[in-house]
């Protein structure tokens, strides 16, 4: 891992392979999602006790999963800055933040819209619902760190350090229901049986998910660019090409 973050730590090579991620990220992010909502609106079956509203799944648990999945991606970005003082890794992570915010704010909304016909409130104090709050809230300390104090490595810093510590809200989010008795149901897949649906459900979720990552990728990269340039913007590359795009 360390020899890939040194390739694209170079400026002009993460260029070019953000060039090449782009276009490939964005045309297979529509195709699965695409295919995904198609599938889940017309080929699945409704649920037996939620009838057509189970439908908001299909978006709502590849939101939920890419919140939790973001944020462990950036706490071992945290990791790796604490221990290997890699400038990339603060990059990565604070270009995540706000795009595992957005993931979790849109399963926090589809959440609320899908428990007022299942549950007839749009929020209940639920151990999952609250374990997800708190985790926005963690993401909102982490930007508002980033902007709050100037020194960017102090800033880095600071963020590599609460992301470690926020670490613990996920196993509590993931482990909830088993834990507590809640509203949610069990957790649709796990490793050790198949899943709890028909394959006819489970199979477009399957494919909305991987067309969330593809978005996650999607967004991540044109923030990275972004964030370099402005790390970089008194280096005479990044002159040139503000100036040639000007």
């Amino acid at each position: 891992m360390k020899n890939i973050f040194n390739f694209l730590a170079n400026p002009s090579r993460f260029r070019i392979f953000s060039k090449n991620v782009y276009p490939f990220s964005l045309i297979m992010m529509f195709i699965f999602i695409f295919i995904g909502l198609w599938f889940s609106l017309y080929n699945s079956p409704p649920d037996y006790q939620q009838g057509e509203t189970v439908r908001i799944m299909y978006v709502h648990v590849p939101a939920a999963w890419m919140a939790m999945m973001v944020y462990l991606s950036m706490t071992v970005m945290s990791i790796f800055s604490l221990v290997w003082r890699h400038p990339l890794a603060d990059i990565l992570s604070k270009c995540s933040a706000p795009i595992g915010a957005m993931f979790t704010l849109i399963a926090l909304v589809t959440g609320s819209i899908w428990g007022k016909p299942t549950w007839g409130t749009w929020w209940v104090w639920d151990a999952r619902l609250t374990s997800t709050l708190i985790l926005f809230f963690i993401y909102a300390a982490l930007i508002g760190l980033h902007s709050t104090i100037e020194d960017k490595t102090k800033a880095d810093r600071a963020v590599s350090i609460l992301s470690i510590v926020g670490l613990a809200i996920i196993p509590v989010i993931k482990k909830s229901v088993d834990w507590w008795q809640t509203l949610h149901q069990p957790s649709t897949f796990t490793i050790t049986s198949s899943p709890s649906m028909s394959p006819d459900m489970y199979q477009p979720l399957l494919l909305c998910l991987i067309g969330f990552y593809l978005f996650f990728a999607l967004l991540l990269t044109l923030n990275l660019r972004n964030e370099i340039l402005e790390r970089e913007r008194t280096k005479n590359w990044v002159k040139q090409l503000l100036g040639g795009a000007g």
